[in-house]
């Protein structure tokens, strides 16, 4: 089978779909089935992409753009394509894409609006041409249906996966790490792992740690991980008087072979976000065996298997009710522990890319 993926989402700060873009393309050059893959960034094919990683690769070719074009599309008609990132290529007649999820659709009050109208026409077009849809989990698969009125026998689940890289590890192992990361020593913290944007409600996980540390005398800290992404005033300003107060530290984008420390010597694992496709963060921390804290909303109850304590993320006291009962009830913690653990096992990037050429292997045939 010969295969053509995008890459555009691959870069040196992966976010969640460049970390599934880039296990698909490391799970489809190993797997039996496909004899050729190849790789599509922006308007042209690449060699390898594992150089967007380290920020070596050009992202942009020196070539007029007919030309590109010229020498691009050959490889169209001969390959399956697959956007993994939402898109087809223009060039492509048609192809399977991955609808990662449909926050757009569903809050587009959380999006800038130029990049509502962009992706809302680029989007439509990918799914006229499409031959097959990939969400990441049967909330958006929903959602997809419900809201764009798409086909359901022409959409499949297919779940994430998680690195085996994210497991647990004793705190004794993982000090030196963390004296690294952090700049010194550092006690227990509990930690938050999001995109800065409104829809991960960054604000609420803030605010109900303030309520309770306040509320408890604890000093314990909240610790911010993630890309800056966008999002207002009003948060900047709690962000700032938080740190302040010595209750948090925004540690923003780290490197990746850093995060399964940071997962693994956290107490506690705090994620009220109101909309995921998947939610990749709190799956990592329960492989971690991290006790975890989720919203109760869009597919967040889906994908941590009722191993996850659920809240309502615009309830704040109940939030900061949830981080103390998780944090002292020692019953609730270890059976947290164990069924996170049993959680984060079922998912692995193996099953992901079985599944996917499962897909591909039914419309193949459809697209030449």
């Amino acid at each position: 089978m010969r295969v053509g993926i995008t890459v555009d989402s691959l870069s040196p700060s992966l976010t969640g779909i460049g970390r599934y873009t880039w296990e698909l393309c490391q799970g489809l050059a190993r797997h039996p089935e496909i004899d050729d893959l190849a790789y599509f960034l922006g308007d042209h094919w690449i060699s390898q992409p594992s150089g967007l990683l380290t920020g070596d690769a050009r992202r942009s070719s020196r070539m007029p753009k007919f030309l590109r074009r010229w020498r691009a599309r050959p490889n169209f008609r001969t390959r399956l394509i697959h956007g993994t990132n939402y898109f087809l290529p223009p060039l492509a007649e048609t192809g399977i894409v991955t609808v990662h999820d449909l926050s757009i659709y569903v809050h587009p009050e959380t999006h800038p609006i130029e990049r509502i109208r962009d992706f809302e026409k680029q989007f439509q077009r990918s799914l006229d041409k499409a031959a097959h849809v990939l969400t990441d989990s049967e909330a958006t698969r929903r959602d997809l249906i419900a809201t764009l009125s798409y086909p359901a026998h022409q959409v499949t689940t297919v779940h994430l996966g998680v690195s085996t890289a994210f497991r647990p590890v004793s705190r004794t192992a993982t000090e030196p790490d963390l004296r690294r990361i952090f700049g010194r020593a550092i006690g227990s913290y509990i930690l938050s792992v999001a995109t800065f944007e409104p829809r991960k409600r960054i604000e609420a996980a803030i605010l109900a740690h303030s309520r309770f540390c306040r509320r408890t005398g604890s000093e314990i800290p909240l610790v911010l991980v993630g890309a800056k992404g966008w999002s207002n005033e009003r948060l900047h300003a709690l962000i700032e008087d938080e740190q302040r107060q010595g209750r948090l530290i925004v540690l923003g984008f780290v490197q990746e072979c850093d995060l399964p420390t940071l997962y693994a010597g956290a107490s506690l694992f705090l994620y009220p976000s109101v909309y995921e496709g998947f939610g990749l963060p709190p799956i990592e921390a329960m492989a971690c065996g991290v006790p975890t804290i989720v919203s109760n909303r869009s597919c967040l109850p889906e994908v941590t298997r009722g191993a996850a304590m659920m809240v309502d993320p615009d309830d704040h006291d109940a939030l900061s009710a949830a981080i103390e009962s998780a944090l002292y009830d020692d019953i609730w913690r270890e059976g947290a522990i164990r069924a996170g653990l049993a959680v984060g096992s079922h998912y692995s990037w193996e099953r992901c890319v079985e599944r996917t050429v499962d897909v591909y292997r039914k419309v193949g045939n459809a697209v030449g």
